[in-house]
């Protein structure tokens, strides 16, 4: 079989997480948990983590990953998260870290919206100096 033509740069998913668990989307150590939970699930590499914990709650912060990164900002008064999902290769394994951060927030509902970044043969024909190693 032939391998499919790469035609991005980059994927990225947005998630809506509706109806998650107050208590569990509102404190960083949690959410830091299940964020870098997700990533290694889906098979990705973690470099760093960043979190910030508001007053009175909620939690904004990025796993990044040599893949790219896994962001998340919740809004625990709503029961509601954002997540984002940006990766570049083929080895991450994106419906694993969703049903990671599914089971964790116990979320009700999960909307994902998905975009290809980068159009790959745009990119090569605009590049001005190419790297060298």
């Amino acid at each position: 079989m032939k391998t499919p033509k790469i035609n991005s740069i980059g994927k990225h998913w947005h998630l809506e997480l509706y109806g998650c668990d107050v208590k569990k989307i509102e404190k960083t150590e949690f959410v830091q948990a299940s964020l870098r939970e997700a990533a290694h699930q889906s098979g990705a590499t973690i470099v760093n983590e960043n979190f910030h914990q508001f007053s009175p709650f909620g939690v904004s912060g990025v796993v990044v990953i040599e893949e790219s990164h896994f962001t998340i900002h919740t809004w625990p008064e709503y029961g509601y998260a954002a997540v984002d999902f940006f990766t570049c290769g083929e080895g991450i394994n994106i419906n694993k870290a969703v049903e990671v951060l599914k089971g964790k927030f116990e979320t009700e509902e999960i909307e994902i919206t998905y975009f290809d970044r980068g159009d790959l043969q745009k990119a090569k024909s605009k590049m001005k100096t190419p790297l060298s190693k």
